[in-house]
């Protein structure tokens, strides 16, 4: 059901106020086309409640021509800020940036972020946004967490359904979401409340099954039928199946880019209001499904880029699977066992 906007303006205040806003402060909202007018008027509202000051910069969209989908995660290329000078300038200015449009893996996002701006995305639905409103708790079980995780250097992951892999770590940094940005440079998630990391370069081997009911995105689809991927030194080399893992190779082969098929990020859902059977109640182009990736116990992986935490491999295919029923172990200890996170592996 929709909210109100006075839902949405108490979410917004709780959320900015976690993001230590303060008077005086000067705050951009980034919109385009996609932008859903109830958040920005409710974040408007919210900002300048504050004693901020607030602007609005709105951008056209790019990259549909080339990409197969209209979301926003489905083509990685260029963004809108890609050679607009102007606009940079004036992110880099700003205290805070929330995000509206889903400005993702860009080096201009990363540049804005060293300036000690902070970035806030916010794409979801309102009620979806509602109904994950972050907490001082949330940010808590994910650093508790995200200490163990730091610590690791072998990932283990393995199913009922047949997943055994291996994954080699610590080449690049644990990145933990819990939904608000309080500190300089930081860039989050709203709605989140999960970790990931990307495996060493080439340091992932082993057999991956993605099963019946598990999620594909951005395709935003329950499998009706396993998939089989092999890993090996870092990369899926072969795909097998039924007709779901043709449609699904021949989606990656479109990009035609062999490091689409590289692994990408890897880690596990800590957010219990995130909810795996929503994504079946949304028309596919409402929703980047947030509550797929976060929900609490799955391992979630990914193909593609690893540029997000400072690697240097860019793709514009980026594939997010989240798979359930897992056991995640880190150097032996297990964190995640059968889908459900074991909190006092991280006390």
């Amino acid at each position: 059901m929709p909210v109100s906007d006075y839902q949405m303006i108490t979410a917004w205040t709780e959320v900015l106020k976690l993001s230590e806003l303060q008077k005086g402060q000067i705050v951009t909202i980034l919109t385009s086309i996609n932008t859903h007018p109830q958040t920005l008027s409710t974040a408007t509202i919210a900002v300048q409640s504050f004693g901020a000051i607030v602007s609005r910069i709105d951008l056209p969209p790019v990259n549909g021509e080339k990409a197969l989908s209209r979301d926003p995660l489905a083509y990685l290329g260029t963004t809108p800020l890609t050679g607009n000078t102007a606009v940079i300038e004036a992110l880099k200015q700003s205290d805070i940036v929330l995000d509206l449009m889903t400005l993702l893996f860009s080096p201009e996002q990363m540049e804005i972020l060293e300036t000690g701006t902070k970035i806030l995305l916010a794409v979801e639905p309102p009620e979806v946004l509602a109904r994950m409103i972050p907490t001082i708790e949330d940010k808590s079980r994910v650093l508790k967490a995200k200490k163990v995780f730091e610590q690791a250097r072998v990932m283990k992951v393995t199913s009922p359904a047949g997943t055994d892999l291996t994954c080699q770590l610590g080449e690049f940094p644990v990145i933990g979401e819990y939904g608000f940005v309080d500190e300089p440079g930081r860039w989050d998630h709203w709605p989140s409340g999960f970790l990931f990391s990307f495996p060493n370069e080439g340091g992932s081997e082993g057999r991956i099954i993605i099963d019946k009911g598990d999620i594909l995105l951005p395709q935003k689809s329950y499998l009706q039928e396993s998939i089989i991927v092999e890993m090996l030194n870092g990369y899926a080399v072969d795909i097998s199946g039924g007709w779901e893992a043709e449609l699904l190779s021949e989606y990656m082969d479109s990009f035609k880019d062999p490091e689409a098929y590289a692994m990408s990020h890897i880690g596990w859902g800590l957010q219990p209001r995130a909810k795996r059977s929503t994504l079946g109640l949304y028309d596919r182009e409402a929703t980047i499904g947030m509550d797929a990736r976060a929900y609490e116990g799955n391992f979630l992986f990914s193909l593609g880029p690893n540029n997000e935490a400072g690697g240097s491999r860019t793709t514009a295919c980026h594939m997010d699977i989240p798979l359930r029923n897992c056991t995640v172990s880190l150097d032996g200890v297990e964190v995640v066992r059968d889908g459900k996170v074991l909190d006092e592996a991280f006390q």
